[in-house]
C-alpha cells in the first residue's frame, strides 16, 4: 500500500495551478524539486539567500524580508581571497560591492515575493547548526572557515518548533493568505554520522509537527517519508548514497503533483512537457517539410498555451 494512500486526504488546502505564484526556502531538495516547477512552467522562486538547511537559517532570512534588512560592510567577513556573509551561502560571495548589492537584492526580492506568493514551500534539512563562537551567533553557512572557530549544536525539538512558528508568523506579517507547505528533506546529512543524521530528523520531524498542530493554513507533505518508506532501497540513491538520485525525484514530484496540484493543471503540464520535448527533438532532415510543419504545429500549440499563460516561456 502506497504511503500516501495512509494520509488524511487533502481537506479544503488551496492546491496548485497555473495561477500560482509560489516561493521555495530550504535545502538542496529545493533545489530539485524547483527544477520541476521551473520545467512545468510555473512561476516559482527558489532560494535568494541561496541554500539554507536548519529552520535558524530560513527564518533569519525571513525576518531580513520583514525588517528591511540593509547589508553593510559589517555585515561580511574576508577569508579565501573573498568576501563572505554567514547567512548566505557562497552563491552569493565575491567582491566586497557584489556580495552587499546581492544580499540587498535578496532581502528585496524575498519580501516582494512572500508578499504576492499564494503558496510558501519550505524545506527543513538538518537540526545540526554551527556558533561562530566568537560573535555567538549561529550560521546558515561557515564558508570552510576552520572548524576551530564553531561550536556544532543539536537544535532541540523546542527550538525547531520555535523557529518554524516564527517563520509562520514573518510570513503571515508579509502575506496572510498564503500557503504554507512544510516537508523534510530526504537527502541524509552523513557527515553528521549516522546517529546525528537520524537524530536531527526526529527533531525536525517532531518540531515541525509540535508547530502546525494548531496552525492554520500551512500543511506537511512526507518528501522524508516518502523515501524512507516507499524507497528504500540503495537503487534509489545517487552514487554519493545520501542524495535520491533522478528516479526517486521523480518519484516523489509526481507523489507532490498528485497531492498538491490541481487535476486541470496536470492536463496543461502534459502539454507543456509534449511541447518541450518536441522542441528538443533533433531532426534527421530539418529542411524538410515534414520537419517544417511539425515546427509549425509546435509553434501554434505554444502561442495557444502563452495567451492562456503568458508567464510561460519556452
Amino acid at each position: 500500500m502506497e504511503l500516501l494512500t495512509r494520509l488524511p486526504k487533502l481537506a479544503g488546502e488551496p492546491r496548485i495551478d497555473y495561477d500560482a505564484r509560489m516561493v521555495s526556502l530550504g535545502s538542496c531538495f529545493a533545489v530539485h524539486m524547483a527544477e520541476k516547477f521551473d520545467y512545468f512552467g510555473f512561476r516559482h522562486t527558489v532560494n535568494p539567500f541561496g541554500i539554507l538547511f536548519s529552520p535558524d537559517a530560513i527564518e533569519k532570512v525571513l525576518h531580513f524580508a520583514v525588517s528591511h534588512k540593509t547589508f553593510t560592510d559589517a555585515d561580511l567577513f574576508f577569508h579565501d581571497e573573498r568576501w563572505h556573509c554567514f547567512d548566505a551561502h557562497s552563491d552569493l560571495s565575491g567582491t566586497k560591492e557584489v556580495v552587499i548589492s546581492a544580499l540587498n537584492d535578496a532581502v528585496s526580492l524575498l519580501r516582494n515575493r512572500v508578499a504576492d506568493a499564494s503558496h510558501i514551500i519550505i524545506t527543513l534539512g538538518t537540526a545540526w547548526v554551527y556558533r561562530h563562537t566568537a560573535t555567538d551567533a549561529l550560521v546558515a553557512n561557515c564558508h570552510k572557515v576552520p572548524q576551530r572557530d564553531f561550536t556544532k549544536e543539536l537544535r532541540s525539538v523546542e527550538d525547531v518548533a520555535t523557529s518554524i512558528g516564527a517563520m509562520m508568523a514573518h510570513i503571515r506579517q508579509l502575506c496572510p493568505e498564503a500557503h504554507i507547505l512544510f516537508t523534510i528533506s530526504p537527502v541524509r546529512h552523513i557527515k553528521d554520522g549516522f546517529v546525528e543524521n537520524q537524530r536531527s530528523k526526529a527533531h525536525l520531524i517532531t518540531g515541525l509537527h509540535e508547530a502546525l498542530s494548531d496552525a492554520t493554513n500551512a500543511s506537511y507533505f512526507p518528501s522524508y517519508e516518502l523515501m524512507m518508506d516507499e524507497l528504500r532501497d540503495y537503487r534509489f540513491y545517487a552514487s554519493d548514497l545520501l542524495h535520491p538520485n533522478e528516479l526517486a525525484l521523480s518519484y516523489i514530484w509526481e507523489r507532490f503533483a498528485d497531492a498538491w496540484i490541481t487535476p486541470e493543471s496536470l492536463s496543461i503540464m502534459e502539454e507543456v512537457d509534449a511541447i518541450r520535448k518536441g522542441l528538443a527533438h533533433r531532426p534527421f532532415h530539418p529542411e524538410s517539410d515534414t520537419h517544417r510543419r511539425f515546427r509549425e504545429g509546435l509553434e501554434a500549440r505554444i502561442i495557444a498555451l502563452q495567451q492562456r499563460f503568458p508567464h510561460l516561456f519556452f
